[in-house]
């Protein structure tokens, strides 16, 4: 086998978007900037806001993080103005950001002004969009999520909440919407509900938002989350829910437990923080070694470290410090830059590891880039040995459901078997958590082969619970 090349590339999956929606209270763009700030981790290339007062629309896109685009002094905030708002945090899959793709969209429909979010991925995109290029659409993006916006503009249903639901009768794959328009804000699921929405209250009004933590930055009460199939119409009549797309089985995506959620999120119906203290308390029943200590690879892994040290009886300590202030360093280029990149947001602390066997416990490994030069650190450090856990299955394959991956030829549990992959990035030995592990630390008993597995585990199983269409489904950026 040729050598993978392991690092000219991101070696972590991401989220690809955040949505978030408040309806029914004044400044609600201010609202919704303090929502998407909450919601950073899942999109930091771009983000933006649209806002209404019912009849005109106003709107903000930029590049970089909500911070840079909402601040005070910008006056952008001031400008957007309305009872109601929708906002967006893009993380694209391939090339650089590009201003035509920050969402939300918005156009002057037949019916009026409607904007629209949208984190997931469709896998029919590249047919929808030749047919809609070959009869007359003219594309402004690269997005798949402008492909619903034209399916909304071209449909004969008398309003918009109407055209949405006959474009989501047309489109397949993974998303969680969120629409703005003079009928009021939606938000809707896919059938399977891959990707996370949930609804809240503030005051007299409603907030849309893919996790719990954007209510709880805006003192806003968590209601429930929404269904697959379900769409929720929002305005001055209150809130009006239905099903307009037959659900399925769910298949909730299961990585969002393990790394893309925040910590203090409550995702259907768990607390995420406590799922990833069992999967490493779990990981420690199923993979334990003598050491002297538990090292977290900052910061995903540290919740599944604490429940590992805890189930097998070893301390917890810090033997690597987090850079916070350091962002998407992956992006240099040279191949030294990259591996500066990785030491500017990570350091050893040399007074704890020296001469200690260690056990490092992080959320995954995709490529192995990271993971080989943390433990290069330690080795540097002084650790006599390294060894390292992992709170999640070999990733295996590519996600198309809306999570930036690698192809699977740059996968490396892929194209390694463990102790191949433990001799590339040099760790005195390597285990992951079981499947079944991973299903009954998330509350299945009886693991994966429970009655009633509930998540999409693709990207570790191969099973892809919808249908790729289009050949290119990845080729389509968010």
């Amino acid at each position: 086998m040729d050598a993978l090349d392991l690092t000219t590339q991101p070696d972590r999956f991401n989220d690809e978007c955040a949505v978030f929606g408040v309806f029914g209270v004044e400044q609600a763009a201010v609202l919704t900037a303090l929502g998407l700030h909450a919601l950073q981790h899942r999109g930091q290339e771009a983000t933006g806001i649209v806002s209404t007062d019912g009849t005109e629309f106003h709107h903000h896109r930029g590049i970089g993080h909500v911070g840079e685009n909402f601040d005070a002094a910008s006056g952008h905030l001031q400008r957007l103005k309305g009872h109601a708002a929708i906002g967006h945090n893009r993380y694209s899959t391939t090339g650089q950001p590009e201003t035509r793709n920050i969402q939300p969209f918005f156009s002057e429909l037949a019916f009026g002004g409607f904007a629209l979010g949208h984190n997931g991925n469709l896998t029919n995109a590249a047919r929808l969009r030749q047919s809609l290029v070959e009869t007359g659409s003219l594309m402004q993006t690269t997005t798949d999520t402008e492909v619903i916006l034209h399916l909304v503009a071209r449909s004969h249903q008398e309003n918009a909440a109407l055209r949405l639901v006959d474009a989501l009768k047309q489109i397949e794959g993974a998303w969680s919407l969120v629409t703005l328009s003079s009928d009021g804000l939606i938000g809707c699921r896919d059938p399977r509900g891959v990707r996370p929405l949930v609804l809240g209250s503030i005051g007299d009004g409603y907030v849309l938002a893919s996790e719990t933590c954007a209510l709880d930055i805006i003192g806003a009460e968590y209601i429930r989350d929404l269904e697959p199939g379900e769409m929720v119409l929002i305005n001055d009549e209150g809130i009006h829910s239905s099903m307009p797309l037959a659900p399925h089985a769910s298949r909730f995506c299961v990585f969002e437990y393990i790394y893309f959620a925040r910590p203090d999120s409550q995702i259907e119906g768990r607390d995420v923080y406590a799922m990833r203290k069992n999967i490493g308390r779990e990981l420690a029943r199923e993979t334990h070694i003598n050491a002297d200590m538990v090292v977290p690879v900052p910061d995903s892994g540290v919740p599944a470290a604490l429940g590992y040290a805890v189930e097998a009886g070893l301390s917890f300590e810090l033997g690597i410090i987090r850079n916070h202030y350091v962002g998407r360093t992956f992006i240099q280029p040279t191949d030294s830059g990259r591996q500066t990149g990785v030491k500017m947001k990570h350091n050893a602390n040399m007074a704890t590891v020296k001469g200690k066997s260690i056990i490092l416990v992080d959320d995954s490994i995709v490529r192995g880039t990271t993971s080989r030069q943390i433990v290069s650190m330690m080795r540097n450090a002084g650790a006599s040995e390294v060894h390292m856990r992992i709170a999640s299955p070999p990733t295996t394959h590519p996600c198309f459901y809306g999570v930036d991956t690698p192809d699977r030829d740059k996968l490396i549990a892929a194209n390694m078997d463990t102790d191949s992959i433990a001799k590339e990035i040099g760790v005195d030995s390597l285990a992951f958590i079981s499947m079944d592990g991973l299903y009954r630390a998330l509350g299945y008993g009886e693991g994966r082969n429970a009655p009633k597995p509930q998540f999409c585990d693709a990207c570790f199983s191969g099973e892809y619970p919808i249908a790729m269409e289009d050949a290119s489904a990845r080729a389509v950026v968010k």
